[in-house]
Order: C-alpha cells, then sequence, then structure tokens
C-alpha cells in the first residue's frame, strides 16, 4: 500500500524559512519521481518542485532560487527546503509520487499526501 506524509507546514512572516518532508512507503523510493504541489484559495493546483531518480529537477519560476528539493533514500524521504518566502506562497503543500520521470500535469500522478498548510504573513 502505497502512502505518502506530508509534513512541515506552518505559519512563518515573510522573508522567513520553512522545511516540508514527504515520507513515503510501500514503493521502490528510487525508481520514482517525487512532486510537491499547491494550492491557494480560488486557485488551481500547480506544480512547485519536483525530482526523478535521475538527479532531474524542476521548479517553478515563481519559486527558482528560493526553493531546494532533495531526496533523502535512506529515509525514503524528499524534503523541499523553502526560503525567502513571500505571502504568495500561502498554500497547502501536498507531495505527489509517481514512476520514474516527473511531470508537471497533477493528473498525472497517482499517489498523494495529504497536504500540509503553509501560510506566510506580510
Amino acid at each position: 500500500d502505497v502512502q505518502l506524509q506530508a509534513s512541515g507546514g506552518g505559519q512563518v512572516q515573510a522573508g522567513g524559512s520553512l522545511r516540508l518532508s514527504c515520507v513515503t512507503s510501500g514503493l521502490s523510493f528510487d525508481e520514482y519521481a517525487v512532486a510537491w504541489f499547491r494550492q491557494a484559495p480560488g486557485k488551481e493546483r500547480e506544480a512547485v518542485s519536483c525530482t526523478s531518480k535521475d538527479g532531474s529537477e524542476f521548479h517553478a519560476n515563481a519559486v527558482k532560487g528560493r526553493f531546494t528539493i532533495s531526496r533523502d533514500s535512506a529515509k525514503n524521504t524528499v524534503n523541499l527546503q523553502m526560503n525567502s518566502l513571500k505571502p504568495e506562497d500561502t498554500a497547502v503543500y501536498y507531495c505527489a509520487g509517481r514512476p520514474t520521470q516527473w511531470v508537471t500535469l497533477n493528473t498525472e500522478y497517482a499517489y498523494w499526501g495529504q497536504g500540509t498548510l503553509v501560510t506566510v504573513s506580510s
């Protein structure tokens, strides 16, 4: 049974940092791509950062230079380090998994975590 557990959200002031973690189980971690998506109220879910088993990554233009994604194979975990947070980063963040290669289309991911809320105040 594949499970993804997202954690690490919270409330911070603009300019602050948070680290989100996605702990996976029930899948061959090294064979899977993991992505972070976010959804703000009234907006569509969008890809934020993605990582594949081959080390390739994607970062949305809005977060480039501020967010870093990393894989920890020993812990079957993908972390999203978010620095210099802005109020527009406020959203529910979800991690998602699919075999092999990341894509930015959320409908291509079969496995999802439960979401963790990030609130950035100005």
